[in-house]
């Protein structure tokens, strides 16, 4: 379609848009002229709250506060946006929020906002019950006759003209049956006054439209704007704000110490951990700190955030484990010499002249697993002594080693250690140890009043610790999310290593899973059947759990080639048939970064958009996501795209499960942490799961 086509069937809208919300407009101002009861300044911003009755949102006016025998509530309005608690003020003078106060002509008028709180907190309450996010839950300062648009805190400050617009503009989060339901809920909690409740019913003869700019008080322009950028936006990441009730009894939960919470893929373990970073913002001064070990992830959270609870966003610090433990050395004044080639080049000199040729090679002749048996048992574990070395159990790794064994290996490790030392280099393990010694150290900070660790499984018992001491085991104030299963690199620990002990019900486990349909869940899990893991509580757990679904729509797609050109051709086929905007859910997902660089190539010269998941930050973008399946945890796609997926199964073994020829304990170890990696990958996907082979 031409452009200019575009542009007409955009203009169209807008004025069919523009007539609608006039007729809506004359009949929403005649309507609030018939309550006698109700004060100017709240009948001046009910006829624009009342214009979104007609777009499926539900006004309840004059509330009374239950548990009070006299006080009320101005307004609730429940909407696809979330629930609004509306406190309307008919005040002289615009107010300013100034050093985190409530001022109008030149006085403080904190309590005012402090009602408002009040009342928003109780209506978190009420809403709980039905399963909903407190995120949800916004309180709003309205002004009659005012242009203000500002925050105070978590309450945003709105005037008469600018009510209606900002709420058309809130991303969607409810359907139409949650709004019902969300509002016919308030409607007991919240007793009414008599002929406080607001339908849906539009007067029979409202008032003959009038052709001016602004229609008196309602400011046409901003409000036909918003509602067009509605009908026209198709935002790809939704957010998740109607949980299950014991998702929101998380969020919401008081915890005496550490805590945890587990679950299988899909269980939204991710999503009460951002939910309750939001709610700890809300209820603390201090600072929260939301960690992960993936570099990608903290900008996508970030984001996330802002759109489900703008007003606490920027008192959440999203970082990946390493890139705060550099800042915070440097803040200390620490120096930080990491280099990573330089670095590799010390550990393949030490392979050269200690490991090639020692006991190591009857084990495995490849020096990449020794050089993760530094990484994850010897220094992500913080051990300085052989003698600590010998007795360590290395968790995840199959391989048994004997005394002469770790003797080679710490032989390795020294040689490793002192060409590094000799080059003034350090890895990004030396990096969380220098940062776990400095935080010991020090007594004055940082202070966070919580730190919320995502993909707790993934990171080293080093990094552990230090998340642990920024915090120590204060109620509510250190609280780690991961799986497990979807564990993506070698090596292990248990929280009682890192000194953390998880006790009762602060130990919690998520059984619903809300993202994969069973198709897609029992080809996941014919990966993994067979591989049972260590997780971090100590527990041997086989690797086809128990789990409820809630999502059934859904497919897998197999597609097997006789070579690479067809199997890549079929690929870019199901790709160009996407429709317009269908691109921006999905995700073509790789096990290397050299089968990244093969497929962005691909699909570049087809003339698909691509988007790096290593550059993708939350926002929608029309483009096909591309990355690897490490990149992609903690993300969730309509579809999902695994070119060749059972490529890198050497020895016999298949993506289905393990193989059938002999091989090497530590080649096993291998193909179980790419079947991990693979179960991640193929978990993201919602309704399309497309798996790639080629006919060898």
């Amino acid at each position: 379609m031409a452009a200019g086509g575009s542009a007409s069937r955009r203009a169209q809208e807008a004025r069919r848009q523009e007539r609608l919300l006039r007729e809506q407009w004359q009949a929403a101002r005649q309507q609030a002229r018939q309550w006698e009861a109700a004060s100017e300044g709240e009948r001046l911003v009910a006829a624009q709250l009342l214009v979104l009755t007609e777009r499926g949102w539900r006004l309840l006016v004059d509330r009374r506060w239950p548990g009070t025998r006299t006080a009320n509530v101005d307004m609730l309005l429940v909407g696809p946006g979330g629930v609004f608690v509306i406190d309307v003020k008919n005040w002289r003078s615009a107010p300013e929020a100034m050093d985190g106060k409530l001022c109008a002509d030149g006085e403080v008028r904190d309590e005012h906002a402090a009602k408002l709180l009040a009342v928003t907190q109780a209506a978190e309450g009420a809403v709980a019950s039905l399963g909903m996010s407190p995120v949800a839950v916004q309180p709003l300062m309205v002004f009659a006759g005012q242009r203000v648009d500002a925050a105070l805190g978590r309450i945003r400050l709105l005037g008469e003209y600018e009510v209606g617009p900002a709420l058309l503009a809130e991303r969607s989060r409810l359907r139409a049956e949650s709004v019902r339901a969300i509002a016919d809920h308030l409607e007991r909690v919240f007793p009414d006054y008599e002929g406080s409740a607001v339908g849906q019913q539009v007067p029979s003869a409202p008032e003959p439209p009038q052709q001016t700019d602004s229609d008196g008080l309602f400011d046409l322009a901003g409000l036909r704007d918003a509602a067009l950028d509605e009908v026209l936006r198709a935002p790809i990441e939704q957010w998740m704000t109607f949980l299950h009730p014991d998702q929101v009894a998380l969020v919401r939960r008081n915890w005496s110490g550490p805590a945890r919470i587990s679950g299988p893929a899909g269980t939204g373990k991710t999503v009460v951990g951002l939910h309750r970073a939001a709610h700890l913002a809300r209820r603390t001064s201090g600072r929260i700190l939301y960690v992960t070990f993936a570099n990608n992830l903290p900008r996508v959270q970030g984001t996330f955030l802002k759109t489900m609870s703008p007003a606490v966003a920027d008192r959440v610090d999203f970082r990946s484990l390493h890139s705060w433990a550099r800042e915070f050395l440097q803040e200390g004044g620490v120096q930080v010499r990491l280099h990573g080639d330089k670095a590799e080049t010390a550990f393949s000199l030490a392979w050269k002249h200690v490991g090639r040729d020692s006991r190591l090679a009857e084990i495995d002749p490849a020096p990449g697993y020794w050089r993760e048996e530094i990484d994850y048992v010897i220094k992500g574990r913080g051990i300085t002594a052989f003698e600590e070395y010998t007795t360590v159990p290395r968790r995840r790794r199959r391989a048994s080693l004997r005394r002469p064994h770790r003797e080679a290996v710490w032989a390795l490790y020294e040689a490793y250690e002192s060409l590094r030392i000799e080059r003034g280099v350090h890895d990004f393990n030396d990096v969380l140890t220098l940062a776990l010694a400095e935080a010991t150290r020090r007594t004055d900070g940082p202070h966070y009043a919580a730190v919320i660790v995502d993909e707790v499984q993934d990171l080293t018992l080093v990094g552990v610790r230090l998340l642990h001491t920024l915090v120590g085991d204060v109620p509510n104030g250190l609280l780690l999310v991961g799986d497990g299963q979807q564990a993506v690199y070698p090596g292990g620990f248990r929280l009682t290593d890192a000194g953390i002990d998880i006790r009762g019900d602060r130990g919690q486990v998520l059984r619903t899973n809300y993202r994969n349909c069973k198709q897609i869940l029992d080809t996941a899990l014919e990966v993994v059947a067979d591989d049972s893991f260590d997780d971090i509580d100590g527990l041997r757990t086989p690797g086809r759990r128990d789990v409820d679904l809630t999502y059934h729509d859904g497919q897998v797609v197999r597609v097997t080639k006789p070579t690479v050109a067809e199997h890549d051709q079929a690929l870019l086929a199901v790709l160009c048939a996407l429709r317009d905007g269908a691109r921006a859910d999905a995700a073509v997902l790789c096990p290397s970064m050299r089968a990244i660089g093969h497929y962005q190539r691909l699909l570049s010269r087809a003339e698909v958009p691509v988007c790096l998941l290593e550059h993708y930050d939350g926002r929608p973008v029309d483009a096909v996501k591309l990355g690897t399946y490490r990149r992609a945890k903690g993300l969730e796609f309509k579809r999902v795209y695994l070119p060749q997926h059972d490529a890198a199964f050497p020895n016999g073994a298949s993506a289905d499960g393990p193989g059938v020829v002999e091989v090497s304990e530590t080649a096993r170890e291998r193909e179980e942490l790419l079947r991990s990696q693979l179960f991640v990958a193929m978990t993201r996907a919602r309704d399309v799961l497309w798996l790639g082979s080629v006919d060898r």
